[in-house]
């Protein structure tokens, strides 16, 4: 396996663990995967969340109202690229209420630096492309 094949696995891994995280509740879990200055720019976000702290703030208001609860939530059809100690990613974020509902589907890219041997996310861009559609 290849440098690059190496990191694009530990990073395809890296980014299920996260969502793994969410799903579980387990917020220290899913912050080890983001550098503690990540840039968050989400469609639903009030703009641009500039460090993690920023990012902290959103989400302890949010979370005051009452956390997101999904039965799924899981990147698909991840493309990675890796060149050095940076990392592209590339996917489609599906995201579900309950399991048989229709899908959330946003369009994220991550950008990745390697620190101390860990991939974490430096940049982290989702756009959503298609809300669930109501049941008729």
């Amino acid at each position: 396996m290849t440098f690059a094949e190496a990191g694009s696995a530990a990073i395809a891994a890296g980014i299920d663990d996260m969502y793994e995280a969410f799903l579980a509740g387990d917020r220290p879990r899913f912050d080890a995967h983001l550098h503690a200055e990540v840039t968050t720019w989400e469609s639903h976000l009030p703009g641009p969340l500039r460090t993690r702290s920023q990012l902290d703030a959103y989400r302890e208001q949010r979370d005051a109202a009452g956390r997101p609860r999904l039965a799924v939530l899981a990147a698909r059809d991840k493309h990675i690229d890796v060149w050095g100690d940076f990392g592209v990613a590339r996917y489609v974020l599906v995201a579900q209420a309950q399991a048989q509902a229709p899908p959330a589907l946003t369009r994220v890219t991550d950008v990745l630096r390697r620190v101390g041997g860990r991939w974490l996310i430096v940049h982290h861009h989702a756009e959503l492309v298609r809300e669930p559609e109501e049941a008729s």
